[in-house]
């Protein structure tokens, strides 16, 4: 869901918005977050710290617990920076699109409806979007589905509607909380191909948190590899594979040795201790 009924006072502590001519289009800076327990205090994220160019596609890749989706919810501004700051290049959070875990569609409206429920959110008009809204469940292979309900779809559909109103009001930014992550595997790959494919036509920036090596490797142009908690980024790796690209670049030689670059520095990073 486009990120549009946040509170501006919750997110203005951690958030500065900077003018368009900017190469950047995020700046994270010495970001950690610390959470209250009955044991204590305990750090999910250490610092943290990343620039983001615009029209840069980002994964965040690491084991369960890191951290991953609560940084990717600190830029959102869903949740508060314990320290550092955040800062958001063009038109800020008004500019942005959230895809969660789950679709989080509503079954009692139909699936167009669905799309068009961040215009709502802000005030807008929705009859003005309508088109839009066609055209990207076309995209996504979704014409002749918008009166449906969503208890009428498949997942892999229902979570392509979810990427069609993130993307509603045309966001500079898109975060995607692991959106295939529940999915069968050809479903899952099918996705990759078509949120590729979006992306190097779109060129938007976009935050993908992940756990699948395979998957980071396919879409990124930079992985982001976070350690256990409390999560710190221990690498970066650029992945050098032109686009657009096909599900046959899991052939290569170059995606074998990212990948198994990418699961030896989890390993050495505590991704696959017992828990």
């Amino acid at each position: 869901m486009a990120v549009a009924a946040l509170s501006a006072a919750n997110a203005a502590a951690a958030h500065a918005v900077v003018p368009f001519d900017d190469p950047l289009a995020i700046e994270i800076d010495a970001v950690g977050k610390t959470y209250a327990s009955s044991d204590g205090a305990v750090t999910a994220l250490g610092s943290v710290s990343l620039d983001v160019r615009r029209g840069e596609f980002i994964s965040l890749l690491g084991p369960s617990g890191c951290g991953k989706t609560t940084l990717l919810r600190m830029v959102a501004g869903l949740e508060d920076t314990t320290t550092g700051h955040i800062h958001l290049h063009g038109r800020g959070l008004d500019g942005l699109g959230f895809v969660f875990q789950r679709d989080v569609l509503l079954n009692w409206r139909t699936i167009l409806q669905n799309v068009l429920l961040p215009i709502e959110f802000r005030g807008g008009r929705p009859k003005q979007y309508r088109d839009r809204a066609l055209a990207l469940l076309a995209t996504f292979g979704l014409a002749g589905f918008e009166n449906k309900r969503p208890w009428e779809l498949s997942g892999g559909m229902r979570q392509r509607a979810a990427i069609c109103r993130a993307l509603i009001d045309d966001p500079e930014l898109l975060l995607m909380d692991e959106p295939f992550g529940a999915l069968d595997a050809l479903t899952r790959d099918e996705l990759n191909v078509e949120l590729q494919t979006l992306w190097h036509r779109s060129r938007k920036t976009t935050l993908f948190v992940t756990h699948s090596i395979p998957e980071a490797v396919f879409l990124s142009d930079r992985v982001v590899v976070i350690s256990d908690k409390p999560g710190r980024i221990v690498e970066v790796l650029d992945i050098d594979f032109p686009r657009p690209r096909g599900l046959d670049i899991r052939e290569e030689p170059a995606f074998g040795h990212y990948s198994r670059h990418l699961r030896d520095v989890l390993e050495r990073h505590g991704a696959f201790r017992k828990r």
